[in-house]
Order: C-alpha cells, then structure tokens, then sequence
C-alpha cells in the first residue's frame, strides 16, 4: 500500500484549487460578456423607444400644424395616440350602401394627401415609415339585414372596396414616379367592417361616428426591438 506524503497531498490540493480558481474566473468572465449584452441590449431597446416617442411626438405635432385650420372643415380629427388623422362625417365620405367617393370627399383628398405625405417624406421622418394603412370603418347595422353576423360580412366588403378606392384614388393623383414609388410601398387599405366601433359616454355604439376613415401612420420601432430580441436569442 502506498502511503501518500503530506506534500503531495499539499500539490494535489494546490493542483485542484487552482483549477477551481481558474473555472471561477471563466464563469466571472461569462457572466461579465452576459450582463454586459443584456445592458447593450435594453440600451439599444431605449434608444429605440426614445427614437420612437421623438418620431411619434414630432409627426402628431406637424400634423396638427398642417391641418388646425382645414379639420374643423373637414370635419376630421388627429389622434395623437393611434397616429391617425380620422374623417368622420360619413355623408361627405359615400353614398349610404356605396363604395364610390362623394366629389366633395375626392375635393378633401386633392387638398389633404400631397400634404399629408410631404410631412412623412421629410427626411427627420421618411426612413422611419413602416406603414400608412387606409383604414374603413363602419356601424355594426345594414339596411334591411337582421342577423348581426351576416351585417358584419356586408360591411366588411363594403368597408375594403372603400379604402380601396381610396387607395386608387390617391395613387392616381401622384404624378412623380419616385414619390409614387415610395408611397405605393407604404400605403394598404384595411376594411375593417365594425370590428372597431366607437361608443358613447353611456357605451352605446355611436353610428355615425363609427362610419369612418382613417390614415393611420404605422413606425418601425416595433420592427427594430423584435430584431434586436431575435439576435440576442441567438
């Protein structure tokens, strides 16, 4: 049997503390790299949100700006929180029933979307558009239809070949190959039927309000977080 000197067990505990030592220094070191990409990331996530609370901030404003004197006219609104300039006056809109713009509605889009669109190509804002959605919006009832779900279906291909007329309308209006290039990028039209009503103070459904349109402005701070969070899960 052999006997193990007290300096080798001394050299074998050196060895193995060592060891320990080492293997804590590589976990320090990991988890330095790890907080310090957790960190960068929620900076960069900050930065982002920032960005985008500035962009959001600075578009209501020039909206408001543009278009204070011409909303009461139209009978429009800008929503500062949804980003969106709404018209809701359904008898300048259409016809009850029809998808066909009024002339007097075609007269507010000749006035309203050259301008409307110069603010979002400003260079502060223009690489920041992720979206303009034309959306359609209408009252949950249909003329001579009882059942809720089938007025629903109605009004849901009525509101979507009315954006998209819309949407024909104002494209065939832009003449400059570029700027038509970059807003037929961003522009959609979203019949949304009365899936989005708007109520009442005593929440009854407000009809003629809910008939509307809007131009929603959609930034891509929700694209870059969900990139940023899709690298750092790699």
């Amino acid at each position: 049997m052999k006997i193990i000197k007290s300096s080798e067990k001394e050299n074998q505990w050196v060895s193995i503390s060592g060891l320990f030592s080492i293997l804590m220094m590589i976990f320090l070191f990991l988890s330095i790299a790890y907080m310090g990409n957790i960190i960068l990331k929620q900076k960069k996530i900050t930065t982002i949100a920032q960005t985008y609370e500035k962009t959001q901030e600075g578009i209501s404003h020039d909206l408001k700006k543009e278009f204070t004197q011409n909303l009461q006219v139209w009978n429009a609104v800008v929503d500062s929180l949804t980003l969106s300039v709404r018209f809701e006056d359904p008898e300048i809109l259409f016809q009850v029933g029809s998808s066909e713009l009024n002339q007097h509605f075609k007269n507010i889009l000749d006035n309203f979307f050259p301008r409307f669109i110069q603010i979002l190509t400003d260079p502060k804002y223009k690489d920041e558009i992720e979206e303009i959605r034309i959306e359609g919006h209408t009252s949950s009832e249909w003329a001579g239809e009882s059942s809720p779900y089938q007025a629903y279906f109605n009004n849901m291909e009525l509101s979507q070949n009315r954006t998209r007329n819309v949407l024909i309308y104002i494209l065939s209006k832009i003449k400059d190959e570029k700027l038509f290039n970059w807003t037929k990028s961003k522009l959609t039209a979203n019949g949304l039927s009365s899936s989005k009503l708007i109520y009442n103070l005593d929440q009854t459904e407000n009809k003629e309000r809910s008939r509307r349109v809007e131009f929603k402005i959609k930034t891509n701070a929700e694209k870059q977080i969900n990139k940023i969070l899709k690298q750092s899960s790699k």
